[in-house]
């Protein structure tokens, strides 16, 4: 289960000035207001265990700095989140164990078979050798790799790779799993084949959030959807919740309705 409260982030503009500002008797390094990038504005949601919660958003919306703080590769500016009760900032390792987290375009070692990946991913996890090769062969046969598993990743496919890169996230058995825009690149199989195992893994209790800027995936996908834009929450709720709330029979048109009053709301 994954709970966010209240997450900022926010980057320097490259070129940006620093300079010095008074702090009560102190005085502290801290950049200009106008020289920063807001990438992520209060976001708050709840993912549940057996369910998939998927964020929808434009590129550049702020999904994958929110979920990078959720695995701890980037701390937030302020607010907090837990993962299975673990809080982001001070359970750092205690997250990470709990969590499998599959990022954007996750790169496999071209050199190394798809077994290769996988084993060398799940000793750093902290399994050893026998116990990851057992694990090794659990997810080649889950992930129907078994026709390309020990062939070196030169030459994979999108959707081979994918599937070594979900593999990875797999192998020390967490129970929160994220994933950053999983079907970019997939064809029509490799996506269909992809949405059942994310269907099998929540039906098994995993907890499961991910991103995607793909309209037709969150619908069929999801059993909770967050609606983000601008760093921020435009909406959240089911599919058919979202539809009733704005008054709209398709998806598009209510995230439209949704980022549009987000935007009139904020400029007020």
């Amino acid at each position: 289960m994954i709970v966010v409260e209240d997450l900022h982030k926010s980057f320097k503009r490259p070129g940006g000035r620093t300079f010095r500002l008074p702090f009560g008797k102190n005085r502290r390094s801290a950049t200009a207001e106008a020289d920063r990038v807001v990438a992520v504005n209060s976001v708050s949601f709840t993912a549940d265990d057996g369910r998939i919660t998927g964020l929808l958003g434009p590129n550049g919306a702020g999904k994958s700095t929110t979920l990078r703080m959720l695995a701890t590769l980037i701390r937030p500016d302020r607010g907090s989140a837990r993962v299975d009760g673990h809080e982001v900032t001070r359970d750092v390792l205690a997250v990470r164990q709990h969590l499998g987290f599959m990022p954007h375009n996750a790169g496999i070692y071209p050199r190394l078979s798809a077994r290769e990946n996988i084993s060398y991913y799940a000793r750093l996890c902290g399994l050893d050798r026998q116990h990851a090769a057992q694990r090794v062969g659990q997810l080649i046969e889950q992930l129907d790799m078994g026709g390309f598993a020990d062939r070196r990743a030169t030459g994979f496919s999108q959707g081979q790779k994918t599937k070594v890169a979900l593999a990875r996230a797999l192998a020390h058995r967490p129970q929160t799993i994220m994933l950053d825009e999983p079907t970019n690149g997939l064809d029509v199989m490799a996506t269909r084949g992809l949405r059942e195992i994310i269907r099998q893994l929540a039906a098994d209790g995993h907890c499961i959030v991910f991103s995607s800027h793909i309209m037709q995936e969150v619908a069929a996908l999801c059993d909770h959807i967050a609606i983000i834009s601008n760093g921020s929450i435009a909406m959240q709720d089911s599919l058919a919740g979202i539809l009733q709330r704005t008054g709209e029979n398709d998806l598009e048109d209510a995230f439209v309705k949704a980022t549009r009053n987000l935007t009139t709301e904020t400029q007020r």
